[in-house]
């Protein structure tokens, strides 16, 4: 089974709220709110990724030593088995807004499994969750 690494970020604002962005229609797993990040490409770290993507999908300017690594998820789909590091963040330039049609929401650590999220998305919460209520 093809092994796919995808980095992921919980970027956290001053008020402890976390970003999670809905996975826009036409894309697998439509709906579903997940934490912002993507496919870390050949010769990429995920570090590097994540600067790239948070340009990209959120307009924001993350430098490396402002993520954090958090925990990682390992999820088999259908065609393939997804790695998924998640860092955390909560220094960042700019204001976080949507540059590829997807919604986002600022969710209250409590909150987070009140939104419907990818499986491998949502063992992440739990360790999210006790970092930032501790």
């Amino acid at each position: 089974m093809r092994i796919l690494l995808v980095a992921a970020v919980a970027l956290v604002d001053p008020d402890g709220r976390v970003l999670l962005a809905q996975r826009p229609e036409g894309k697998s797993l439509a709906g579903l709110w997940e934490f912002p990040g993507g496919k870390v490409e050949a010769g990429e770290t995920p570090e590097n990724c994540l600067i790239r993507e948070l340009a990209e999908e959120l307009a924001i300017d993350v430098g490396c030593s402002c993520l954090s690594p958090l925990s990682f998820a390992s999820h088999s789909y259908e065609d393939f088995h997804l790695l998924m590091p998640l860092y955390i963040c909560r220094k960042w330039t700019g204001i976080p807004s949507p540059q590829e049609g997807q919604t986002v929401a600022w969710v209250r650590p409590q909150k987070l499994r009140d939104y419907p999220m990818p499986p491998a998305d949502e063992p992440l919460v739990g360790a999210l969750r006790d970092r930032l209520l501790a």
